[in-house]
C-alpha cells in the first residue's frame, strides 16, 4: 500500500471535533470524508435517534460494525467515527487494521460546553444529560487513550488541532504502509 493512500480514522468522544476536524483534514490531504454516522443514516434512510427508539443501541452497534468491516472505502478517506464505535469489543483493533487511528480529547468542560445544547444526540435524551456524559466519558476514556495518538482539541483553533492531525497521520501512516508490504 502506497503510504499517500493510507485511510485515517478519528475517534473520540461526542463533542471532541472529529467531524469539524475531519472535514478540514480530508480537504488538506485531498481525501474523501466519512462521517459514520451520518453513513449509517444514509444507508438505514433514517435518523440515529430513530435506529436507537426503533432497534435499540445494540442494532446501531451492529450497523457500526458492518461499516468498519465493509461499508467503506479502504482508501484516501478521512472517516469521523462516532463516539461509541471503538468502544466496543474489537473495533479498535479492526480500525487498526484499516488505517491510522488518531484520537480526539477535550476536556470534560469542553464536551459539555458543545454537547448539551444539542438534542439529536440519543444517547443525552435523557433526565440529566450532564450526569451522561460525565458517566460515559468515564467509562469510555481509558478506550480512547490507547486508541491512537491523543490530540487534545480544548480552546485550540480547528486549523491548528487540523494541522497537528495531518502531522500524526504523515509519520503514521509511513509505518502503517510499510507493514502492509512487508511480508508477515
Amino acid at each position: 500500500m502506497n503510504t499517500a493512500d493510507v485511510n485515517l480514522y478519528l475517534v473520540g468522544f461526542m463533542g471532541t471535533g472529529k467531524t469539524t476536524i475531519g472535514r478540514v483534514v480530508a480537504q488538506k490531504l485531498g481525501f474523501a470524508l466519512l462521517d459514520s454516522d451520518h453513513e449509517i443514516e444514509r444507508q438505514q434512510g433514517r435518523t440515529i435517534a430513530d435506529i436507537f427508539a426503533g432497534d435499540g443501541e445494540t442494532a446501531f452497534r451492529a450497523l457500526e460494525r458492518q461499516f468498519v468491516e465493509g461499508g467503506h472505502p479502504t482508501q484516501r478517506m478521512v472517516v469521523s467515527c462516532g463516539g461509541g464505535l471503538v468502544v466496543q469489543p474489537g473495533m479498535l483493533e479492526r480500525l487498526q487494521a484499516h488505517g491510522v487511528v488518531v484520537c480526539l480529547h477535550a476536556s470534560i468542560e469542553t464536551i459539555l460546553a458543545r454537547t448539551l445544547r444539542h438534542r439529536h444526540r440519543p444517547l443525552l435524551n435523557v433526565e440529566d444529560p450532564e450526569v451522561q456524559v460525565r458517566a460515559l466519558f468515564a467509562e469510555r476514556e481509558p478506550v480512547y487513550r490507547r486508541a491512537g495518538t491523543v490530540i487534545l482539541t480544548d480552546a485550540r483553533p480547528v486549523n491548528d488541532v487540523a494541522a497537528h492531525v495531518v502531522r500524526t497521520w504523515r509519520r503514521e501512516a509511513g509505518e502503517f504502509a510499510r507493514a502492509a508490504r512487508s511480508p508477515a
